[in-house]
């Protein structure tokens, strides 16, 4: 097993190389007088070399479910005893949908503070951020960023969708100041002591700087960084010349990090910290790949050949085994879209249902239409609201529906 790993490893490593061979191509064709033919064949050596790198790490990866995989699909099974199911029936009755920033701050360490205690030390958590009021409508030429700092101040909660005009840049601007506020909330020492924590922000992962992500972790030692550093040389470029080396932190029992906005490309980080760290609480806040998936995706999760040729394409499916290894779980989750004109928002804790909220017609609350055991589809939540007798927004503002 210790050689099939090292083996897809060295594949993964060549995949990564391959994709800087294929920018440098594209880079000379547009800034040097090469004759398209060239580059046709140096494209196609390099898919050559590419479809051998997928064929060799299937040959050596065994597709066997291990003893503690299967273990841990009892313990999963078999936990449902009444204790867990009395928890999950007050948090159905409890959860609702934060309104403003300072509740959904309050809600998510509160969430993510017992889901430690009961030993998830590894969370995922996807949250709305906040926005300033005036920029709420899309088509807006310069957008204010939201003031976190002024707790008085009319904030947004919205969705990370597309109506973010600045892209996953604006996004991580928004994700910065709101992780800081999750770390200090969940700090033990601040609501005593009354001292926050010293949260440090790291950038140096994201190394086109333009990706949107960032790593953000307190220190309450006197340690800072070792010199520990991501994956091997071949995962950083040509010998290291095209990709800086990454220090991992050093984190106590007592210290806290937090992923923001990671992607695909940083899961050697994940892995690598989440590893060498201990009980610390690790989490990933809004990945940037969806809850839902796409064919590639699906795609993406089946084995052999085809499974690992739709990861590298791009499919999370390799990205989520290995989160599974490392014990990431899914501790809170509040999404949310537009359903027949109307704001519909998700919500599910690592110990609830997942529950589906409409906004009423006043903007001033949401109004509880529905649960479901597993994730409610668009195509769901639309049946459900015809079956609750809610009519399209339009309809209700001109009194041709009932208000909600």
């Amino acid at each position: 097993m210790t050689h099939s790993l090292s083996t897809c490893q060295q594949a993964d490593a060549g995949c990564k190389i391959i994709i800087k061979h294929c920018h440098a191509i594209e880079y000379c064709s547009l800034h040097y007088a090469i004759d398209e033919p060239i580059i046709f064949i140096m494209k196609i050596i390099t898919a050559l070399t590419v479809l051998c790198s997928v064929v060799v790490c299937s040959a050596f990866t065994t597709p066997t479910v291990s003893k503690q995989s299967c273990n841990n699909f009892q313990r999963y099974e078999t936990a449902t005893d009444t204790t867990v199911e009395e928890t999950t029936t007050d948090t159905n009755s409890s959860l609702d949908i934060p309104l403003t920033y300072n509740e959904m701050i309050q809600q998510v360490s509160q969430c993510m503070s017992e889901a430690y205690e009961k030993g998830n030390t590894r969370q995922i958590v996807r949250i709305l951020l906040p926005r300033d009021a005036a920029n709420d409508q899309f088509g807006i030429a310069i957008e204010a960023e939201a003031d976190t700092n002024d707790r008085n101040s009319d904030i947004k909660l919205v969705p990370t969708d597309e109506s973010w005009q600045g892209g996953i840049m604006q996004l991580y601007r928004a994700a910065s100041p709101t992780t800081k506020d999750i770390l200090k909330a969940l700090c033990p020492t601040s609501a005593t002591t009354g001292v926050p924590p010293n949260v440090i922000e790291d950038r140096s992962i994201d190394e086109s700087g333009v990706d949107g992500i960032g790593l953000l972790y307190t220190q309450t030692g006197s340690s800072g960084s070792d010199d520990t550093t991501i994956g091997d040389s071949e995962n950083r470029g040509f010998g290291g010349f095209l990709g800086e080396t990454v220090k991992l932190p050093t984190l106590s029992d007592n210290d806290m990090a937090i992923f923001v906005q990671p992607s695909q490309e940083v899961a050697n980080v994940i892995d690598d910290l989440s590893t060498k760290s201990g009980s610390p609480l690790i989490a990933l806040l809004n990945p940037q790949w969806r809850n839902v998936d796409d064919a590639l995706d699906s795609a993406s999760k089946s084995d052999g050949v085809f499974g690992a040729f739709a990861s590298f394409l791009g499919g999370k499916g390799g990205v989520l085994k290995r989160l599974d290894e490392l014990k990431y779980t899914p501790t809170y989750t509040l999404e949310g879209y537009v359903c027949k004109g109307g704001n519909i928002r998700l919500i599910k804790r690592f110990d609830s249902d997942w529950f589906i909220f409409a906004e009423n017609d006043d903007g001033d609350k949401y109004v509880k239409i529905g649960s479901s055991v597993d994730r409610p589809t668009y195509q769901d939540v639309e049946k459900l609201l015809d079956e609750k007798g809610v009519g399209y927004k339009y309809a209700r503002d001109l009194g041709m529906a009932p208000k909600l």
